[in-house]
Order: C-alpha cells, then structure tokens, then sequence
C-alpha cells in the first residue's frame, strides 16, 4: 500500500515539473522572441508629442528642410555638427551604411548618459520615442523634429558599446 503511495506522489509531482518546465520554456521563448526578432520597431499610432529640453516632435506637412545623416560600423555620424535655427522642423533621413544595427536619440547629455547605461545593463530593451530612430544594417529611417528652443544638444547611438566608443554628434539651435 505504502508503495503504490509512493509511485502515486512520483507521478503526480514528474507530471507537475513537467507542466512547471512547459511553462518556464513558454515563457522565456516568448521573451526572448519579443527581444530578438525587432527590438526597434516603430510602434504604429499617433505620434505622442511632449515638450523635450531639445524640442518636440514634429509634423511632416511642417519640414524646413531635410538633413542627410549617415552613420556605421566606425561608430561616427557623419555630419557630426549640425546647426539649426530656432522654430525650424527638420526631417532627418538616416542611413546606415554599416552591417550592425544602429539608432540616432536625440537629447542632452545627462539624459542620453543615462540612457546609455540602461542599454549596456539592458541591450535588448525595447524604446520607441519620436525623438530616436532605429536603422537596421543598409537601411534608412526618418525622424522629424521641431528645434522650438535654442541651445547646444546632442545626438547619439545608444546601442550597446556604441555611444561609448564615441557614436555622437552635436545639434546647435540658434535663438531668433
């Protein structure tokens, strides 16, 4: 009796790791889709526009001009200085002409600091605002954004490593 106890609680607590081990494969394999596949991808919706210390976005019907940037695998925007007057709306076609993932984010440096932080601490995760642009390797993306406060601000690629090896450029926006 006590024996047929035993193989009874066995089999009830195989079949209850197994159900456990399902779960945790489920689990991780979703996760680890979610942040593989396109940890960048523009999200679909409205714009959500927020008044930034660099600006905030901006609508394509109001471009002043547009601004080529390309930037790649020896971790440099080129140009890396670009001067802007206040009120402009700029349309920034990025290229990426290097074989990794890159991104442009706009800010100011202790934002873009700590940013940078998060992605070495947290590589994959996933961030999408008006004011950055993810560019898979040989592609182009666009950013519009609207210059609406003088200053001096910068622009990086805050993928792991990359902003660390000196992956930034300079904004300067000019008062009216």
């Amino acid at each position: 009796m006590q024996l047929l106890h035993r193989d009874a609680i066995l089999k009830k607590s195989g079949f209850l790791l197994c159900l456990s081990l399902a779960a945790l494969v489920t689990t991780a394999g979703s996760l680890a889709s979610a942040h593989t596949s396109e940890p960048h991808a523009k999200k679909a919706g409205p714009v959500v526009k927020e008044q930034k210390d660099w600006g905030i976005a901006g609508d394509a019907k109001s471009v002043s001009r547009t601004i080529n940037l390309s930037m790649g695998d020896n971790m440099r925007f080129s140009p890396d200085r670009i001067d802007v007057r206040q009120g402009e709306t700029i349309r920034f076609v990025v290229k990426n002409s290097g074989k990794l993932l890159h991104e442009i984010v706009i800010g100011n440096k202790k934002d873009l600091d700590e940013h940078a932080a998060l992605m070495v601490k947290f590589p994959a995760m996933e961030h999408d605002e008006p004011y950055m642009a993810h560019v898979a390797a040989g592609k182009s993306s666009e950013l519009v954004w609207t210059f609406n406060r003088p200053g001096s601000f910068d622009f990086a690629c805050l993928i792991a490593g990359h902003y660390q090896a000196g992956m930034v450029g300079r904004i300067h926006v000019t008062g009216q």
